[in-house]
């Protein structure tokens, strides 16, 4: 056995033995056939040193010798070539370098002619000054140095200075393409001499921030494949000197930029030597990719983070033992289609979170709105992670929630109350509206924008589960309806937030909201006096329709007779401080417009409130207000006032104590306003129907004489409210009234003709006999435009369109 082993070493060494013999025979013939060009390349002529490079070629590189062969001979041409390298004809420099480029790729031993090779490319590419001028050369040259470095691998390492001077000066070159090819040879040579590599990467951090910004997008990826590498094998150090810029291109409109972003913080965070120091730097990078509009981009950010998890979760095992088993199940109401993270993940954050928290704060409300957009996406990974966690940092959350929600980009406030929703899903009721609450009553927000925290709340509320809610509805619903919650603010934005708060307790409770149905229907009282735009106010139509389908109401009707007791008390409470600013009032209006026929159930606690509230001495433009709710109540008094045919009973206070004293005279326009509104309530009275005739008949003495004082108005409105009342009251009591009332009238209007007749004839007519008649007539006439069409007496009407109207 060791005979024939020995035998079969023996005929090895002979084979080699000739192979060599053989290969240096033709090594020395094809030297012999070039020794005569390798003489003409020291020619001063430019084409003889071209022709005499391109025979060269022809007899070398073209003729497919075998890699040893070429060995002998690229060991023999390598110095005329490199001296080829800075020949003054292009094409020379040219034919050289691909010459060297393919000498290299061939030989079996290209590290031999490193001693020679490296100092030539240093010398005309790592210069302060590169030598070369061509850009399309330059570029060859790097390239053959790419190679060089893929094919010598760690024979490089002596020459490390050399390669970072070269490195230096063409990642910053001037042709794009050499940048690319730059940060390309980096990657390869920092992973072939990553022993030594670190000792000089600093010096490359500079070169590749300043090109990393570059306008082509290509060139942007290779250089920030370079710093991974760059970072990846140097000290450490330098992360700090490239998070910023790294962060800046997570914007980058080219999608292959950012995914470059993301695969290299993904791998630092995996392999990076020190990477548990910058876990809290590196996180945020990759966690924004995983909001990237690029499906590509997010879901390689999440296989990223993944396998993230998944090591420091097996690195820290021991520490992990005791959460393993019971942090397995998610929490009740975890959003619906996302997946949850992995252990690992979530408590890599977890133990980050105090490290993030400040920065995100701050860049929530930076001045670019990218920013702003991508940090409430980030917020809302975080806390997704977080969990209960977040319950610790609430504070910080919750004032840069308010901040973020009054951002005038639509994509951050939305992220933000996703944010905010997730607040209600991890954290106990009993904690966030010990903050929420009282940020209700004194915003911690600028004064402009008070509805943050109701925002914020409404989304908190959105995302909290109805057993735990259920025991804080009557906190929540006594805070709401407070005056300096409810009432404090009219803007159209806040007044929303505040409709939104009940719509998320009428979601999320449903049938619980039961026991605050009073407070919540008091809030959208409000919300409808308040507002002044109708979408708003419909929107809070449809809340009110809500809260009866929770409480199983038929009608909105059915709501307030449920409530109306102690709506008309909390308004009662407050009556005698009421002014015309006073929400009170317009809250007032909504009961009455929007309870219909159950409004005329409560009269007893109606009329008293109207009395304080008619008070002469009270407020006039207050006055004036509710004299025309008033006026649109009679006009359908049987479906309002009068629901129960009960209003005869207070017809007296109505009349006598109500309308009667703001119908006496006063000097003023103020005075005047304030009779001609409490006209036009006792038209809507008498023609609505509300009013018996017995009962009109009683207090007809007292009436009359104000409704003719007030044929002397100025007003023309006022004149024509009166005849209007007149004609109705005969038309209702006429045939009852006594002659001596009849009498009344009929001088009462002889006297005032003159005034009443220019409200519908020409001014300039002359006074005619028949004028008493004519204004009599047009009092007792139930229809005016009959009358006018029947009268021969008038020649023309001007003005008409003031009858018209109707009450």
């Amino acid at each position: 056995m060791f005979v024939s082993t020995l035998i079969v070493a023996i005929s090895t060494v002979k084979m080699a033995t000739t192979m060599a013999a053989g290969e240096e025979r033709a090594a020395s013939e094809v030297l012999r056939a070039i020794a005569r060009h390798l003489n003409c390349l020291n020619e001063d002529s430019k084409t003889t040193r071209k022709r005499a490079l391109e025979a060269i070629k022809r007899e070398t590189i073209d003729k497919g010798l075998s890699s040893g062969v070429l060995q002998e001979v690229f060991t023999c041409l390598l110095k005329s070539l490199l001296k080829c390298l800075s020949d003054p004809m292009e094409r020379c420099r040219e034919t050289a370098i691909h010459m060297l480029g393919d000498f290299i790729r061939c030989v079996p031993q290209p590290e031999d002619s490193l001693p020679y090779l490296m100092p030539a490319l240093t010398q005309r590419l790592g210069g302060k000054e590169i030598l070369e001028p061509a850009e399309e050369l330059r570029l060859s040259m790097v390239e053959v140095l790419t190679l060089t470095v893929e094919v010598c691998g760690r024979h490089l390492a002596p020459y490390l200075d050399d390669m970072m001077k070269i490195l230096q000066r063409t990642i910053v070159d001037p042709f794009p393409d050499v940048k690319r090819e730059s940060c390309k040879c980096t990657v390869h040579f920092a992973k072939s001499v990553p022993e030594h590599f670190h000792m000089q990467a600093e010096s490359l951090v500079k070169p590749l921030m300043q090109t990393v910004s570059h306008q082509h997008s290509r060139v942007r990826v290779s250089t920030i494949e370079a710093t991974g590498a760059v970072i990846q094998y140097g000290t450490g150090k330098n992360v700090d000197d490239v998070l910023s810029h790294l962060a800046q291109r997570l914007f980058d409109d080219s999608p292959q930029v950012r995914k470059a972003v993301t695969v290299v913080v993904g791998d630092w965070l995996l392999h990076l030597r020190d990477r548990y120091s910058y876990f809290h730097k590196l996180i945020p990078l990759l966690l924004s990719s995983l909001s990237d509009d690029i499906p590509e981009i997010s879901q390689r950010a999440a296989e990223l983070w993944r396998q993230t998890g998944a090591l420091w979760e097996q690195e820290n095992e021991d520490d992990l033992k005791d959460k393993m088993d019971f942090l397995l199940t998610p929490p009740d109401l975890y959003p619906a289609g996302v997946a949850r993270p992995g252990l690992g993940c979530r408590e890599l954050v977890v133990r980050n979170l105090s490290n993030l928290l400040p920065a995100l704060a701050r860049d929530v409300v930076d001045w670019v709105a990218g920013t702003r957009v991508k940090t409430a996406q980030l917020l809302y990974a975080l806390l997704l992670h977080a969990e209960d966690h977040c319950t610790q940092h609430l504070q910080l959350l919750l004032s840069t929630l308010y901040r973020a929600c009054n951002d005038p980009e639509s994509d951050v406030v939305t992220n933000c109350l996703r944010s905010a929703k997730l607040l209600g899903t991890f954290v106990s009721p009993e904690v966030f509206l010990k903050l929420l609450l009282v940020h209700l009553k004194t915003p911690s927000s600028s004064s402009s924008s008070p509805h943050t925290p109701l925002m914020v709340l409404a989304a908190v509320l959105g995302g909290c589960s109805r057993e735990l809610l259920k025991p804080h509805l009557q906190k929540i619903a006594d805070t709401l309806v407070q005056p300096d919650v409810c009432q404090e603010y009219q803007q159209a934005v806040y007044l929303d937030q505040l409709l939104s708060c009940v719509d998320a307790l009428l979601s999320v409770c449903e049938k619980d909201c039961c026991s605050v149905s009073l407070q919540l229907l008091q809030v959208l009282v409000t919300v409808q006096s308040l507002s002044t735009e109708p979408q708003l106010t419909d929107k809070a139509e449809q809340s009110v329709v809500s809260l009866c389908k929770v409480q199983g109401l038929a009608t909105v009707a059915d709501l307030y007779r449920q409530h109306m007791d102690q709506l008309l008390q909390w308004l009662s409470a407050s009556q005698k401080t009421w002014t015309s600013y006073s929400p009170q009032r317009l809250q007032l209006q909504v009961i009455a417009t929007q309870s219909g026929p159950v409004i005329g159930e409560f009269l007893p606690l109606l009329m008293p409130l109207l009395q304080n509230c008619l008070d002469p001495e009270r407020d006039p433009e207050m006055r004036l207000h509710i004299f025309t709710m008033l006026s649109k109540l009679l006009l359908d008094a049987t479906h309002t006032l009068d629901s129960q045919g009960r209003f005869c009973e207070h017809l007296d206070v109505f009349l006598l104590e109500l309308l009667l004293p703001n119908l006496v005279w006063k000097a003023g326009r103020t005075a005047a306003a304030i009779r001609t509104s409490a006209l036009c309530c006792l038209l809507a009275l008498l023609q609505g129907g509300a009013i018996p005739p017995s009962q009109l008949l009683a207090v007809e003495e007292r009436l009359s004489p104000q409704v003719l004082s007030a044929l002397e108005e100025d007003s023309q409105l006022s004149r024509l409210l009166a005849c209007r009342s007149l004609s109705t009251l005969l038309k209702l009591i006429g045939p009852s009234l006594r002659p001596d009332a009849l009498n009344n009238i009929y001088p009462g209007t002889i006297l005032v003709s003159p005034s009443v007749y220019p409200v519908f004839v020409r001014a300039n007519m002359s006074f005619s006999p028949l004028l008493p008649t004519v204004c009599l007539s047009f009092i007792l006439s139930p229809s005016l435009s009959l009358f006018l069409s029947q009268s021969s007496l008038i020649p023309s009407v001007t003005d008409t369109h003031l009858f018209s109207t109707s009450f």
